[in-house]
């Protein structure tokens, strides 16, 4: 199966998951609770030591489900996760380095950004659709806007700090394809196993709107 580029990837759905797993096993079960509920695009982080193992067992659940690994930090991680079967990666900044090393492991990134000088550097490697992070502690949903002005071309998945509450209000700016969010899974939840409201939250999370671009 080819895979995907970024630009399919982000229409797949309103909410990309941001995720961390104690366990490869956890992450399985909230991988799954997530698939039945409609999200069929999962963001898998590496902020522990499950994040690889946990890659590769959401990636065999459902032939439709697009399984990324998150918080690349290092080039190193770009091969490591696309033999654990990722199929795009998402970094919180970028370097040249890091886009060297996901383009020789075939991994489509969504690098991170957040101020102007990062956005030329990403555009100068050809880069359409970036991640905007932090999100809300970078300024949100005003600099999202000031950002159109400038670069106008250019598509944003905002994450950290949206909730269910502002995700609506990010998804109608014009240069917003998705959001990343971490809601979808409450440590409460995933702490009492409560897998049905995993799918609820993932249901209602698919069922956002967002304009017709």
């Amino acid at each position: 199966m080819a895979t995907p580029a970024v630009a399919d990837i982000v229409r797949l759905g309103p909410v990309i998951p941001v995720l961390a797993f104690d366990s490869a096993e956890q992450g399985e079960h909230v991988s799954r609770a997530l698939h039945a509920g409609g999200v069929k695009v999962l963001e898998i982080t590496l902020r522990t030591a499950a994040g690889l193992e946990a890659i590769e067992r959401a990636s065999k659940i459902a032939p439709d489900i697009v399984v990324g690994v998150g918080t690349i930090t290092k080039p190193e991680h770009c091969a490591l996760a696309k033999k654990a079967g990722a199929q795009f990666g998402v970094s919180p900044g970028l370097t040249r380095e890091m886009h060297d090393a996901a383009v020789e492991a075939g991994l489509p990134l969504l690098p991170g950004v957040m101020t102007p000088s990062d956005i030329i550097a990403a555009l100068e490697l050809g880069y359409e659709i970036v991640k905007f992070f932090p999100a809300v502690p970078a300024g949100g949903i005003a600099m999202l806007q000031a950002f159109h002005g400038p670069f106008p071309g250019l598509r944003f998945c905002p994450t950290g700090g949206i909730t269910p509450e502002s995700a609506p209000n990010f998804l109608a700016l014009p240069n917003v394809v998705c959001v990343g969010g971490s809601w979808l899974t409450p440590k409460a939840a995933v702490a009492a196993q409560d897998w049905a409201e995993v799918t609820r939250l993932a249901r209602a999370a698919s069922e956002l709107s967002r304009p017709a671009r």
